[in-house]
């Protein structure tokens, strides 16, 4: 029996693939050099804003509107991100922005921004930032925008905030709160690593609060990459270099690594309290988290409620998510869970064909 022999080999063709990978090799080389000088630079956050108005650290900005007056929605949204991360991920970059998209709807969109808090700002904790600093914020919104209804969307910890101060103040002119990827019930003590970790004898808290005053931002940083270790700290990096001659994989990884290497320090009051009241406690499911003399009451909250989960998020897994549908004393309420991971749901390639047009579907209905 005779084998087979091999196909002859195409000489131009082979030259041709060999010139084409020499090629590829060397822009692959030159933007490696580029990166590693620091002279590539992706900018975020781009889409115009002005400031309205600020206290201490916190700022409040408002997003030029992108469409003529009589085509914009009367009820403005409010966004709120977490104490650890910048907002740049509502708004990263042209084409992939949610702020972009939602203006392009005709949204009257404002922004808070957190700031980065100091030392002096170490006693600030959960009751500060969503019953002290947000009600001003949304009076402010309510005074430039000239409307008391509003919509409040609160992702990750913004979403405890908003729903805390959902919950303490109904009846401001709340009108829509949303939710995305919120972490709110820790009834389930093996629900992530976060909650395995933080409810151990051997994690002091304290000792880490009074060594530090806030918990500095390479700590929260290294935690979460911890989470997965093998994809933060090799596969990311894997990635570019297999695309470094794709200019477009290139300028979307330098984004999105600006953003997530822009942490923010943890107000150490804050920081105590969210793994001593919620991680450990769960008060506010419980009912037993307190908030100016009064226990925080998730049953007030009578607004249109929609809760968005990620099947993917290993930050905030859906079990910390979905028990709150119960709590709500909303009649109007949905659970809307999308494919996709804690931040790749909102910014990945799919979110604006699957996930904002949901989300803005449901608000469009009740912002008329």
């Amino acid at each position: 029996m005779s084998t087979p022999s091999a196909p002859a080999l195409d000489p131009a063709q082979t030259t041709q693939r060999l010139l084409e990978e020499i090629e590829r090799a060397m822009k692959s080389g030159e933007m490696a050099s580029r990166i590693a000088a620091s002279q590539v630079h992706v900018p975020i956050g781009q889409t115009p804003k002005h400031q309205i108005w600020a206290l201490n650290k916190i700022r409040l900005f408002h997003y030029y509107p992108q469409v003529p007056a009589e085509q914009r929605k009367p009820v403005p949204l409010l966004l709120v991100f977490a104490l650890i991360n910048r907002p740049d991920i509502f708004d990263l970059r042209p084409g992939n922005s949610f702020v972009e998209f939602l203006l392009q709807q005709g949204y009257e969109v404002y922004l808070v921004d957190w700031g980065r808090p100091g030392l002096d700002d170490a006693q600030n904790d959960f009751n500060t930032y969503a019953l002290e600093y947000l009600p001003r914020a949304v009076r402010a919104m309510q005074r430039h925008s000239g409307t008391r209804e509003f919509s409040l969307l609160g992702w990750c910890i913004g979403a405890v905030l908003t729903t805390i101060y959902a919950a303490m103040r109904p009846d401001d002119g709340i009108r829509n709160l949303l939710l995305l990827t919120a972490p709110l019930d820790f009834a389930d003590k093996t629900g992530g690593a976060f909650s395995r970790w933080l409810n151990t004898e051997h994690y002091n808290v304290d000792e880490l609060v009074r060594q530090f005053g806030n918990v500095p931002a390479p700590v929260i940083e290294y935690g979460n990459k911890m989470l997965k270790p093998v994809e933060n700290y090799i596969g990311t990096y894997l990635k570019l270099w297999d695309n470094l001659d794709n200019p477009k994989v290139v300028e979307s990884w330098m984004a999105m690594n600006s953003w997530v290497t822009d942490n923010v320090d943890f107000p150490g009051a804050a920081f105590r309290q969210w793994v001593v009241e919620f991680f450990r406690e769960n008060r506010l499911m419980e009912g037993t988290f307190v908030a100016e003399g009064r226990p925080v009451r998730l049953e007030n909250i009578r607004c249109n409620f929609l809760n968005v989960i990620a099947d993917k998020d290993h930050i905030v897994p859906t079990c910390q998510s979905v028990g709150v549908m119960d709590r709500v004393g909303s009649r109007d309420k949905l659970l809307l869970e999308m494919r996709g991971g804690h931040i790749g749901m909102m910014v990945g390639s799919g979110a604006s064909k699957r996930v904002w047009p949901q989300i803005e579907a449901w608000l469009a209905k009740r912002s008329g």
